[in-house]
């Protein structure tokens, strides 16, 4: 059975019962509208040990920026509640946002150097948000392990870095995308686009798979590598944001030849909507 709690104290009260009687917890925050790329990450907690699961749902205003799709950002909490139930997840934590933000809110949590390029310097609010949510997550979990999926890299990377730098008793996960038959990334987002547009997305993971079998084939230019990424996403998105080559770990812009453990960072617009995705250069499945 799925219980839906909505206040942080129930959220810690039920986690400490659940540990003490010695189950290992597993989080996996999302902002609900789920798919089966969140539920994999369920699958993903126990996988990695995790014995009772939790799913957050909360539609977190602080990491949309101004003109942003906060307001329309879709929110199917019954439905998502019932998905829960299917995959056997014990707790389901969905706060309202006076809940999260009581009045007089003032304090956030901050990642410097990881958070500098790419989705901050072109949402500069939207880290600060993510990682303020996920600390309040975190702190009212406890110990845990937490599934976050590598479609958002960056995110990740620093939500990792975070739990790393701040001594968190949070072992954080990078877990596989999850991608449509034809390839795009699993997203919520998806949604928003007409027929159309869903057809011209692929071009993102055309991109993507380009530059892949490039580097397998033995290709380590930089730039022939990200012109390869980026030539179908010019021609069939609107705007590009960014495509580079970044270091897997450090996400430090590659110069002049790759090394062995790379990523290739997209997002770009079709229309209203914004998509990213990645790829591992020689590792990910695409």
């Amino acid at each position: 059975m799925t219980d839906v709690v909505h206040e942080p104290r129930a959220l810690r009260e039920a986690c400490d019962q659940l540990r003490a009687s010695d189950a290992r917890v597993g989080l996996v925050p999302t902002m609900g509208a789920l798919h089966d790329g969140h539920l994999s990450l369920v699958a993903a907690t126990r996988e990695a040990g995790a014995t009772r699961v939790v799913v957050s749902v909360f539609v977190n205003p602080t990491q949309f920026g101004e003109g942003e799709d906060f307001d329309k950002y879709p929110r199917t909490l019954e439905q998502d509640v019932e998905l829960c139930r299917e995959r056997g997840v014990d707790l389901v934590y969905a706060p309202p946002v006076d809940g999260m933000y009581p009045e007089g809110f003032e304090t956030h949590v901050e990642v410097e150097r990881t958070t500098a390029r790419f989705e901050g310097a072109h949402r500069p609010t939207h880290f600060r948000g993510v990682t303020t949510v996920v600390t309040k997550l975190f702190n009212a979990v406890g110990p845990c392990v937490a599934a976050f999926g590598r479609k958002d890299y960056q995110q990740w990377r620093v939500l990792w870095r975070m739990a790393r730098d701040l001594d968190m008793p949070v072992e954080v996960l990078g877990c596989p995308i999850v991608r449509e038959p034809d390839g795009l990334a699993m997203s919520s987002r998806n949604r928003y686009l007409d027929a159309g547009e869903r057809q011209r997305a692929t071009a993102i993971v055309q991109g993507l798979r380009a530059a892949d079998a490039a580097y397998r084939d033995g290709e380590r230019e930089v730039a022939r590598l990200e012109a390869l990424a980026r030539a179908p996403v010019q021609a069939d998105f609107d705007r590009i944001d960014y495509i580079a080559v970044v270091g897997a770990e450090s996400l430090e812009p590659c110069t002049g030849t790759a090394g062995d453990d790379v990523v290739v960072l997209c997002a770009a617009h079709l229309g209203q909507t914004r998509l990213i995705d990645n790829a591992r250069l020689g590792r990910d499945r695409l």
